[in-house]
């Protein structure tokens, strides 16, 4: 005998579930003659973007679930944060605090161009897009990172949970979509990862729109691109952003904002430096507590 768990516990757990759950409540219409309550297990399937066949494998205890498949279920199953705790245990990914890996810094040559980025906006993003410094001018544009609380300081949770991000984005929805996209892929690089999994379990419960787009698969996120905001100060902004990937870790990355000099885009980043620190340029950059 083995200390895993019993290959149906986990599908007696989920059908015992979804047979709870009401159609209407996951957005489904109830059109009657079901012959047993709660879901079936195609629209389970449908809800979890994965397929009747998987989702019914699942339940017999044939195949062992990802964690990103997990964390659909446990938003599609409506799970209490008891009971997403329970699913991942019954799978042997339980989300034990105690063995988190140490926490990441920056590394000192990211922190290095930083301190010399004092016309363009610049974070330092570690694994699950935590954020592990950042400059003056980054703190004008977006936030104050240093109020957030270490263990809250994290692009993806920032930007779906303050409120203030969704009217500095000109198409919010579409860079919420892209970071959830680059949350996926650092999912597929990490999947055992139970700081990742208790983000997207978070952010799953408390946001309907994170959870579909993470059930949708989207196609990977880009590392470069344009950025449209609406400032509150110094008004409308189109900034084009790029990636510079760690070479000593690669779970690094050094993202830059810039503006095409002569734009009002250029001038506008200029005037921001100004009222952050009383003259061009910034100070230097912020740095993880």
């Amino acid at each position: 005998m083995t200390g895993d768990p019993q290959p149906n516990e986990l599908g007696e757990f989920l059908k015992a579930r979804r047979a709870e759950l009401n159609p209407r409540t996951v957005g489904l219409p109830d059109t009657g003659g079901r012959r047993v309550p709660g879901l079936r297990r195609e629209e389970v399937a449908l809800l979890a973007a994965i397929s009747t066949d998987y989702y019914t494998r699942l339940e017999q205890g044939r195949i062992q679930p990802s964690a990103s498949v997990l964390a659909s279920l446990a938003h599609v199953l409506h799970l209490s944060d008891h009971q997403r705790d329970h699913l991942f245990e019954l799978v042997g990914r339980q989300r034990a605090r105690h063995r988190r890996p140490a926490a990441q810094k920056a590394h000192p040559q990211l922190r290095r161009l930083l301190d010399d980025l004092t016309a363009s906006p610049g974070v330092v993003i570690g694994r699950r897009m935590d954020i592990l410094a950042w400059n003056a001018l980054a703190v004008a544009l977006f936030t104050d990172f240093a109020k957030v609380p270490e263990s809250r300081r994290n692009c993806v949770r920032i930007l779906f949970t303050d409120p203030t991000m969704r009217t500095l984005y000109a198409d919010w929805r579409a860079v919420a979509r892209d970071c959830v996209s680059h949350l996926r892929r650092e999912a597929a690089t990490h999947p055992e990862d139970p700081q990742l999994i208790s983000l997207v379990g978070e952010l799953s419960m408390e946001d309907r729109d994170f959870g579909q787009w993470w059930a949708s698969r989207r196609a990977p996120s880009r590392r470069q691109g344009v950025k449209r905001f609406h400032h509150p100060l110094v008004g409308d902004l189109v900034l084009d952003w790029d990636t510079l990937i760690c070479g000593s870790d690669p779970d690094q990355e050094l993202i830059v904002w810039t503006a095409q000099p002569g734009t009002p885009s250029y001038d506008g980043l200029r005037a921001l430096a100004s009222r952050a620190t009383g003259r061009p340029g910034g100070p230097p950059a912020g740095r993880a507590s």
